[in-house]
């Protein structure tokens, strides 16, 4: 097996205590202003990026290939371990093993596979379903075959089960996914702190709590989440929808013949995209 240092990263991570703060990104340049904030690591958001990628919503529209490609762009511009939005596994057991595989590849540190029926959707919206039990264990059956046969890469088991099925069956299907081996459990949308500390009190191992700001979940403090249990403390949409509203509001004031009067600096903008180690790069070769 070839070993992956963003794989190390992320379980030197998990392995100490305390939680994991994980602003979520959508693309290289989101990556890196996380990591340049100091942050340990971060995941590639599915919704994200469907919704800058494609201008669509997380509905299963966007495939495998759009998902691997900017996971790639990602994975590259930053050092610290990422997590990837593997949806489903894009189709059965055996594509499953081709998406770990993939991720892998790719440079993400963890990989999410989930029991959604496809096309799958937000956690947080309407129309979501979860596949029998027995497909789901599938799926996570041959994601941590694929690990454990060569990709080292860790394996996070998302369950959607709460919403149709209640949080008894979420945390069953939680539980069989530890057992199997499971690097990361990921009980989606519980509804209350109640039901949060459930889940981490029932399900053993590593958890993540997923934070959607007007979601289900009920966004707890840092500390609370800690005491709770949880390891990473998700934030899917916060940069997204940060960024939309500032967008927003920038062509608001341009569309009344403004002009917006809260940028960045120009200098501090082109020292974050990279301009400076460019500019270093440049003279060294010059100077040769």
């Amino acid at each position: 097996m070839k070993r992956n240092e963003s794989a190390d990263s992320l379980r030197k991570l998990l392995a100490s205590p305390g939680l994991n703060v994980m602003p979520c990104c959508f693309d290289a340049l989101s990556a890196k202003m996380i990591a340049q904030a100091g942050f340990p690591l971060t995941f590639m958001s599915g919704f994200a990026v469907s919704a800058a990628r494609l201008g669509e919503p997380d509905t299963g529209l966007i495939s495998y290939g759009e998902m691997i490609d900017q996971g790639r762009n990602i994975c590259a511009a930053v050092d610290v371990p990422v997590i990837g939005d593997g949806d489903t596994g894009y189709g059965n057991p055996v594509n499953v093993r081709r998406t770990v595989q993939g991720y892998a590849a790719a440079g993400f540190a963890s990989v999410m596979i989930e029991d959604q029926i496809a096309p799958k959707r937000c956690g947080h919206t309407r129309g979501k379903a979860v596949v029998g039990r027995d497909e789901a264990f599938s799926r996570i059956r041959a994601a941590i075959d694929a690990r454990n046969e060569g990709q080292d890469i860790l394996i996070l088991a998302r369950t959607d089960a709460r919403h149709d099925h209640g949080l008894d069956e979420a945390i069953t299907r939680a539980q069989q996914f530890a057992e199997m081996g499971a690097d990361i459990l990921f009980v989606e949308a519980p509804h209350s702190e109640a039901e949060m500390r459930r889940v981490c009190e029932e399900v053993p191992g590593i958890k993540m709590a997923n934070l959607v700001e007007g979601g289900d979940t009920p966004i707890l403090s840092h500390q609370l989440l800690e005491e709770i249990g949880y390891s990473i403390a998700a934030y899917p949409l916060t940069l997204l929808n940060s960024a939309m509203l500032a967008m927003q509001k920038a062509l608001a004031t341009m569309k009344h013949g403004g002009h917006p009067d809260r940028l960045m600096d120009f200098a501090e903008l082109r020292k974050i995209v990279g301009f400076e180690d460019y500019y270093e790069l440049e003279q060294r070769y010059r100077d040769k």
